[in-house]
């Protein structure tokens, strides 16, 4: 008697067929990309140097935001340079092992992006409303807590999705998305999905527990700051930035997750693109963008950074 394959799957390769019906404009497409992903290094790699560099910087709010805009470079590493190279190539093809890595990689990023807004928000509560007890409570220990969480919890729930999808034995190989996705690799098994799509249901209602719990949260913070004109004042300067970027996320999470699995399937391909990449194209760039230029203590940082650059040069 023969043992048990480990997987039987005869699925080496997977077809991305997303751009099939918009591949006359891919040079378009190209150009474009070109200029937007470094754009979007730059605005993040600009906001972590001067994070890093500036003392002034080192507090838990500025390490939170240098985490969000490292994880914007993370996440967006896992989906344009392969975008691109599709955009030139012939056929567009994925390896089975590179799918599963992107779907890790994009999706970490965007539960780690929920999770860094959390913390966040907890870190504003804190200062507003408890404002004498801010340094006793977000010390260096809890900061380093707050950050492992921001990334550990994601890489955890993903682990746990990306493993019992490699178990499922697969009967096609076409994903009718520009990259993987972790449900059109789940549809495409030949037996039951059960265990995947209660697992993928429960984190995806963990998740957006996190953003009510932010939202309830700025509600009560909102009704303290009505006491005082520092506190609003605070409010304004660095919790509606927050809930901007929060909103974005959202919204951008929940595109993707109901149009993925119940959106209709008349809707013309190049729609169907743009909200499967919603959340990568919008976060990675406004988040440095609200950080960077809004928040005035990092605008004048920045600021002096690159003119002191400029100086040294000269």
């Amino acid at each position: 008697m023969q043992p048990p394959l480990k997987n039987d799957s005869r699925v080496l390769v997977f077809t991305l067929s997303g751009l099939n019906e918009t591949v006359e404009n891919r040079y378009v497409l190209l150009s474009l990309t070109a200029l937007y992903y470094p754009l979007i290094v730059l605005c993040n790699v600009t906001v972590i140097f001067t994070i890093i560099c500036r003392k002034k910087l080192h507090e838990p709010m500025y390490v939170f935001i240098c985490s969000l805009c490292v994880n914007g470079l993370y996440g967006t590493s896992g989906f344009y340079p392969k975008f691109m190279y599709d955009l030139v190539a012939h056929d567009h093809v994925i390896s089975y092992a590179g799918c599963l890595a992107q779907i890790f990689v994009i999706y970490s990023s965007l539960l780690c992006d929920f999770s860094t807004l959390t913390v966040m928000a907890y870190d504003r509560y804190v200062a507003i409303c408890r404002p004498l007890e801010y340094h006793s409570v977000m010390t260096s220990n809890r900061v380093l807590e707050c950050i492992l969480f921001c990334w550990l919890s994601p890489f955890f729930c993903m682990s746990l999705l990306i493993t019992l999808t490699s178990r499922l034995t697969l009967c096609g190989s076409s994903i009718e998305k520009l990259y993987c996705e972790n449900w059109s690799v789940v549809k495409l098994s030949c037996f039951s999905t059960t265990v995947n799509n209660v697992i993928g249901f429960v984190i995806i209602i963990i998740y957006f527990g996190h953003a009510l719990l932010v939202f309830c949260s700025y509600i009560y913070v909102i009704r303290k700051c009505r006491k005082s004109i520092e506190g609003r004042n605070k409010f304004i300067q660095t919790c509606v930035p927050h809930l901007l970027a929060l909103i974005n996320v959202t919204t951008a999470f929940l595109f993707d997750v109901m149009f993925t699995r119940y959106g209709p399937r008349n809707v013309p391909q190049s729609l169907r693109n743009f909200m499967a990449l919603e959340f990568i194209l919008i976060p990675p760039i406004l988040n440095p963008l609200i950080y960077g230029l809004n928040l005035t203590t990092v605008r004048q940082q920045v600021m002096r950074l690159i003119f002191k650059k400029k100086n040294g040069n000269i």
